[in-house]
């Protein structure tokens, strides 16, 4: 099952192991069943505190594997065989379960230990999903960590019946007590803040308490993480306030143009991103969104749960989201249907028919990627013509399953009440009003600023862009913007990240030059 290269790298990693881990099986005759024998045969032969043993559950879904801590009596469980992207979550449920010091500071570890209640959690996924394995490894810790709490990881692909039965159409899907808790990307902070009463509160007083900053990034993506590192390197205090670290790059799957790196993920550029702000004394505030910005003696920033963090800077490097259709339908199949991740619930929809919205690289790209999974994929562009790469037009017409329709402006998602089943668009060379019966929509249209939280306070463009000029200066007095929030014209990551560090420059020597008369005179002008 794991080739030798594989294996030799385990053993190193569970030489850390303390105590004995069990690997219980519950199987079938399935191959399937065959495959995670073999991974928990192949996981037991590099440890000798791995041992593989039979469950004796007769609840547990065939082919499943519990991933067992002996001494504290807590498990996390695989149901199907967690390969592909899922891989790094077993192994991390092994080392944790042996007794591997957890990632997480003693105050996030005690107040997991703390929490009340019983918990059954269950996660959807598929193995292809880029951003499934962050909540499984969340869920995965909870329940590692306190016998209240249970988790189950379900592959999607191998438990179609479920998936069915549950109207499952995006990963991951998370269901807590058997009612649906969270789709999507959700962090370990909010999932906490969900279950465990109180803790949003405490979490606001605890913000609230903190010293102002000399410079604030607003914002945890590539521009963020480069303005964070530039200002804590000049020795200035520094925080990050953002609802995510990482940003949109965790949803960007094949990275080639980052200069110096050939091939990269999102997730493994944002690991490595986190990893190097978190060398440098960096104060990170995450699982929190901004609500507002002022400007009175110091420059504040108001969070939508009611807390407030200052600071004599700021940066605002809140990047972009993805552009919806704004149609009928839309938001009420999203999730059903509608989907904004190919390569996370594409295999969903093995063997169907689906649609692209868009054809630029984006979507071109995923109507490449569907196409070898289902049955046909139809791509709509407004425009005349494909703004795609030539080498990804030829690639996408040379396929068979790949229709490509374009002056089609998408008009209505059209569903059954719980999927979709189709969608409307007119033909603008015709103004005729055509269907299409599918049962998927990816939505590949561009992006949309995060800036809504600074309209009215700061300069934006009609596109909601923050305007800036070369030094990333806003037109509010220390406070400057970077990346894809702003009107720098191309939306790359290595862009971006210059960006940051132009603006965190820029905030250094706008603090240098401050006087406590010439921060008041400012302040009275922005009045």
């Amino acid at each position: 099952m794991l080739d030798n290269n594989i294996k030799q790298q385990l053993t190193s990693h569970f030489a850390g192991l303390k105590h004995k881990v069990e690997l219980q099986l519950s199987l079938d005759d399935s191959n399937k069943a065959k495959e995670l024998k073999g991974l928990a045969d192949d996981l037991a032969s590099v440890s000798a505190n791995i041992e593989v043993t039979d469950s004796t559950n007769p609840a547990d879904r065939k082919p499943m594997m519990w991933v067992k801590d002996t001494v504290n009596q807590t498990q996390a469980g695989f149901a199907g065989v967690p390969m592909g992207h899922e891989f790094t979550s077993l192994i991390l449920a092994v080392l944790q379960a042996g007794g591997h010091p957890v990632k997480q500071s003693a105050e996030v570890i005690e107040q997991i230990k703390n929490i009340k209640g019983e918990f059954k959690f269950e996660s959807y996924i598929s193995l292809s999903c880029q951003n499934c394995p962050e909540v499984v490894q969340a869920l995965n810790l909870l329940a590692l960590l306190n016998p209240n709490i249970s988790h189950v990881m379900i592959d999607g692909g191998v438990f179609g019946d479920e998936v069915k039965e549950r109207n499952i159409m995006a990963v991951p899907s998370v269901y807590l007590n058997g009612e649906s808790f969270a789709q999507g990307r959700i962090a370990l902070g909010e999932i906490i803040k969900r279950i465990d009463s109180g803790a949003a509160e405490k979490e606001v007083e605890k913000i609230n308490q903190k010293a102002p900053y000399d410079v604030l990034v607003v914002g945890g993506g590539p521009s963020g993480a480069a303005a964070a590192i530039y200002a804590a390197r000049k020795g200035l205090r520094t925080g990050i306030v953002a609802e995510r670290f990482g940003g949109q790059v965790m949803d960007t799957v094949g990275i080639e143009n980052f200069i110096s790196v050939k091939k990269t993920e999102g997730p493994k550029l944002v690991a490595g991103l986190e990893e190097h702000v978190k060398d440098y004394d960096v104060d990170i505030i995450q699982q929190q969104r901004a609500s507002s910005i002022s400007r009175n003696e110091l420059v504040e920033v108001a969070l939508e749960s009611g807390a407030q963090v200052s600071s004599k800077s700021v940066i605002i490097a809140t990047g972009a989201r993805w552009r919806k259709m704004n149609v009928p339908g839309e938001v009420e199949y999203s999730g059903k249907g509608v989907a904004y991740c190919p390569h996370c619930d594409g295999p969903l929809f093995k063997g169907k028919k689906v649609a692209v919205i868009g054809g630029g690289n984006s979507g071109i790209e995923a109507a490449i990627d569907l196409a070898g999974i289902v049955e046909h994929v139809t791509v709509l562009e407004f425009d005349t013509k494909l703004r795609a790469d030539e080498v990804l037009q030829n690639k996408a017409r040379s396929m068979g399953n790949i229709d490509i329709i374009t002056q089609a402006m998408t008009t209505e998602v059209i569903g059954d009440g719980s999927k979709v089943t189709g969608l409307t668009y007119t033909d603008r060379a015709t103004d005729e009003s055509k269907s299409i019966e599918l049962a998927g929509i990816f939505v590949q249209i561009g992006l949309v600023p995060n800036s809504e939280f600074i309209d009215g306070d700061i300069d934006l463009t009609n596109r909601g862009e923050v305007i800036i000029n070369e030094k990333g200066e806003t037109s509010m007095p220390g406070v400057f913007a970077a990346g894809d929030v702003t009107t720098v014209p191309y939306k790359q990551i290595i862009i971006a990240m210059g960006a940051g560090a132009t603006a965190s420059l820029s905030a250094f020597d706008y603090l240098i030059r401050q006087t406590p008369a010439d921060t008041k005179s400012k302040t009275d002008k922005a009045a």
